[in-house]
This record gives structure tokens, C-alpha cells and sequence, in this order.
């Protein structure tokens, strides 16, 4: 059989396998109208894909064929052992059924490309934020970019963090882009990818569909990208972030991160692997694997919506402002949570690891809506938390129902928490709170509206701690209520209001220093 027979039954067999067409290299349609043009199987190229073998230079020859005549680069079933593959422009990778690439561990003092060069920006956040190269997949300046499925990307050679990922040859993401344009990652597995397992940064239009990830670290951390979408993705990060938007100085440069949607999603802090072998084990509270804007805050978060995402054992909703950046107008619906640790986390802080005389940044706009949270974990209710002398502005809450396990009370827990101003921002930050349902502090302009607040047992906590809080607009709230416990306490507080709520009675206050209602 001739190689164009052979390419010709490879690319209609692969397609009705994935019950689909093949990715169209460079294309981002929601489906291809037809197969790719032109196919270059690595396998004819020199790949072995027995597992053993090291196919990095029959990959990336594919990949410089596939760049040089326009086309995808075909993976057959098989497991493809390789170190750093080099992305081109106009090129779509395709895993097919059965297909694996796997990361291999450095051996014979082969492995992965070196990290590049100290940078502008390299000292201001964690090595794996700053490098590219030494990674699994790579791409830098490139346009047109798909990586396509329904096979796997294993990272099992990749190291996840420590001294030892900067050491040479050793690499530490899946897949590393810098200032790229019109990428599209779908239809994948993916497993222990490293620190990262996708990492875009200054990446303009990019998608991220249909993609299933259970991995040891993060599991995609979206920074300095414009135009992304990620839907319908599972990410199982028991160890560290699952969907994560940061706005480094990785560049060198601030740059936002803006214009971002992310829906039809779930995060979970499962047992490392138990996700993709359907066994789903867990452990106590205190596992990540949340969506998180931060912590690398040096540019903004502008226009970023969140819906029908779903949280299972791990952390809720995290917005993060510490290194200058404005968080601002974001909105958020639909979010089921059980069992996490602190549901919903606002955080404005002045940790400020970037250059000097930026002043601290701001958190504002933000509305969230229809949230489901049970049994959540009962020393970290969700906080809304500025720090003196800025505050976090214009929040909207409506239509929640919170409900945590209780069973605590103020006995060893302050009434006035640590500051913390230049600390690293997470729910643990403060200790145990001294509210059952929401700790504010540092606000300005906060309406809960038709809001519940419950506990499966006794609390002996208030409902709502608030201190320096300006313009508290309370409407239709619930909240249990043991003997002798305040469902309000109120420190330093001003234009604040209750109205048809239980069990408190519709109460208005111009300025109070302390009350308990």
C-alpha cells in the first residue's frame, strides 16, 4: 500500500473512531467541516510509540512538516514517549483513541529544553510562572494553534515544583505558551502535568474545550491572556488550583487578564488520579483544586464571567487582588459546592511582590448569584476582606443558600482577626473566623439579597461579623440562630441596614461603633 493510500484510510478511520472529524490545523470552529487536508502520522516520521522509545525528534519532524505544507500531526493508538515538542504555527496536534503522550523522566543526559534566560519579569513570581520552554509542549509567537483528543497527555516525567524544576533538563508543564494567538486546546485527557499542566501566557483568543485534567498541581492557569473561553472541562487538583486567572509580570511588562468566561465546568479535590479511574476518593477538608482570580495580581482581572460550574471537595470561589492589579466587574451564577473550604473568598491585600511604587490595587464590581454550598467547612465562612485604608467595593450576593457543618464557638477565636496585609492570601490566612456565615471587613457598598445562612449543628458564632463596613444593605435574610448568639455583630460600621430578614427585625443604623443585633 502506497503512503497516500495509507494517510487516506488513517484519516477516516481516526475520524470515525473520535465519532467526529479531525481538527482542522490552525482553526478555531466550534467542529471542523471536514478532515484536515493534509495528515502527517508520526509513526512516518520514526515514532515508535511503544512507550520506551524516545520519539522526540520524529514528533517535532512531523511538527516542522506539518508547519511547512499546512496540517495536523497525527498520533495513531500507541504511547508516545518524548521530551519537549515544538509547536509551530498553522499545526494541530490530534491524539487519537488510544493515543498517549507521555512525558519521560530525563535519562543519558537527555531531557527537556532549557529554561530561557533570566527575564525582566523572572523575580517576581515562582519559576514555573516565568519559564516556557522546559515543557512538554511549547510554543512562543505563534498563531493558529489546536492540540485535539480524545487521547492522552500523561506528564508522569514532569517534576511539580521545588529546586529541582529548575535544574537542567528536567521539565515542568504540559503545555507552555507565550504571546500566542488563536490556540485551542480540546477533547483531551490529561494527568500529572507538572506545575501546570496548561499554562498561556499572553495568549490572545484561546479555548479550552471538552477537556478532562487530574493532575498534582495547577491545573490551568489562564495569565496576561485577552479572549479566552474555557467550557465544559473537569479539572481534579487535590494539591493545588484547578482553574486559575493570574495577571503576572511574567512578561516583563503588566498586562491584564480580561474578557474570560468560563461555564459548564466542574473542580474537585479528589485523591490524585482517582478522578480519571472513576474511584473518587477523599480525604478531610483542607484539599485545593478551586477558581481562583490571583494570586499573581501585578495586571488587572477585567471582565470575567463564571457559570454553572460545579465544586466537589475542595475550595469555592477565590478573588484575589495582592500585587497592584484591579479585580473588577465580574460576575458569577449558578455554582453548586459541597463539602469546601470557605465557599465564596474576596481578598484585597498588599503583599506587592513586583516593582516598587505601585500602589495597592482594587477590588470592585463584583456580583454573584444562585450558589449552593453544603457542608462546607466551618472555620472558614466565606470572607469579603480589604485591608485599612482600601477597601473592597460594590458587592452583589443574591440568591444563596449557605450552609456550613457548625459546631464552633468564639472560645479561642478573635474577634478582630490578624490583619495579615502583606501576607499570601488564602482561607486559612486568618484562622478560624468569628462568623458561622459571612466575615466582612474593610468594606464599601455590600447588598446580600435573599441569602441563607445555615449549620448542621449548633454554632455558637454570629451569623455576620462586620467591621469597617460602609453602606451593608441586608434584604431578605435567614439565618440560624442559637440562644444567647447575635446573628449580627457590627464594629465600626455605617449606613447599614436590615429589612425583611429573620430572625432579625428591620433595623437601620447611620453609624454604629459596636452593636449586636
Amino acid at each position: 500500500m502506497d503512503r497516500v493510500s495509507r494517510r487516506r484510510i488513517v484519516t477516516l478511520g481516526a475520524a470515525g473512531a473520535a465519532g467526529m472529524a479531525l481538527p482542522l490545523a490552525g482553526t478555531a470552529a466550534a467542529e471542523p467541516a471536514k478532515p484536515a487536508a493534509k495528515l502527517f502520522d508520526v509513526t512516518e516520521f520514526g515514532a515508535r510509540g511503544d512507550g520506551v522509545t524516545i520519539d522526540t525528534a520524529a514528533i517535532n519532524r512531523a511538527v516542522d512538516a506539518a508547519a511547512k505544507h499546512g496540517g495536523t500531526v497525527f498520533f495513531p493508538a500507541g504511547t508516545y514517549a518524548s521530551y519537549s515538542v515544538h509547536l509551530k504555527s498553522n499545526v494541530a496536534l490530534y491524539l487519537a483513541h488510544n493515543a498517549t503522550l507521555l512525558a519521560a523522566a530525563p535519562a543519558n543526559g537527555k531531557g527537556y529544553d532549557p529554561a530561557e534566560l533570566p527575564g525582566a519579569g523572572n523575580s517576581y513570581q515562582d519559576f514555573g510562572h516565568s519559564h516556557w520552554h522546559n515543557s512538554l509542549i511549547w510554543g512562543e509567537n505563534l498563531v493558529n494553534v489546536t492540540i485535539g483528543g480524545p487521547g492522552t497527555i500523561d506528564g508522569k516525567g514532569l517534576v511539580s515544583g521545588g529546586s529541582q524544576e529548575s535544574q537542567p533538563l528536567q521539565g515542568n508543564k504540559a503545555i507552555a505558551l507565550k504571546l500566542c494567538r488563536n490556540v485551542v486546546v480540546r477533547d483531551v485527557t490529561m494527568v500529572n502535568g507538572g506545575h501546570f499542566c496548561i499554562l498561556p501566557t499572553g495568549v490572545d483568543n484561546f479555548r479550552i474545550d471538552n477537556v478532562v485534567i487530574d493532575t498534582n498541581r495547577d491545573g490551568i492557569d489562564i495569565d496576561c491572556c485577552k479572549n479566552v473561553r474555557i467550557s465544559n472541562t473537569t479539572v481534579n487538583s487535590p494539591a493545588d488550583d484547578a482553574i486559575v486567572l493570574k495577571s503576572s509580570y511574567a512578561l516583563g511588562y503588566v498586562r491584564d487578564t480580561e474578557n474570560v468566561t468560563i461555564d459548564n465546568c466542574f473542580v474537585s479535590g479528589y485523591d490524585l488520579g482517582t478522578l480519571v479511574d472513576g474511584t473518587y476518593r477523599t480525604a478531610a477538608f483542607g484539599r485545593t483544586g478551586r477558581i481562583k482570580c490571583g494570586t499573581e495580581s501585578n495586571g488587572g482581572f477585567k471582565n470575567i464571567a463564571i457559570s454553572n460550574v460545579v465544586f466537589e471537595h475542595c475550595r469555592g470561589l477565590a478573588f484575589e487582588t495582592v500585587d497592584g492589579g484591579a479585580l473588577e466587574d465580574i460576575t458569577v451564577s449558578n455554582i453548586t459546592m459541597r463539602d469546601v473550604q470557605m465557599p465564596i473568598f474576596f481578598r484585597l491585600g498588599s503583599r506587592m511582590r513586583g516593582p516598587a511604587g505601585i500602589p495597592v490595587g482594587t477590588l470592585r464590581r463584583v456580583s454573584i448569584a444562585n450558589v449552593i454550598a453544603h457542608n462546607s467547612d466551618p472555620r472558614y465562612p466565606s470572607a469579603i476582606a480589604g485591608i485599612p485604608g482600601h477597601r473592597i467595593e460594590d458587592v452583589r450576593i443574591s440568591n444563596v443558600r449557605h450552609h456550613m457543618v457548625g459546631g464552633l464557638t468564639m472560645n479561642g477565636i478573635p474577634e478582630n482577626p490578624p490583619e495579615v496585609e502583606n501576607a499570601y492570601p488564602e482561607p486559612s490566612m486568618f484562622g478560624p473566623l468569628p462568623a458561622f456565615g459571612f466575615f466582612l471587613r474593610h468594606v464599601d457598598g455590600v447588598t446580600l439579597d435573599n441569602v441563607e445562612v445555615r449549620y448542621e449543628q449548633q454554632d455558637l458564632r454570629p451569623a455576620f461579623a462586620l467591621r469597617d463596613v460602609v453602606d451593608a444593605d441586608f434584604h431578605h435574610v435567614k439565618a440560624d440562630k442559637a440562644p444567647g448568639t447575635p446573628t449580627f455583630v457590627l464594629d465600626d460600621v455605617s449606613d447599614f441596614r436590615v429589612t425583611t430578614s429573620r430572625p432579625v427585625a428591620d433595623t437601620q443604623l447611620d453609624q454604629t461603633g459596636h452593636s449586636e443585633l
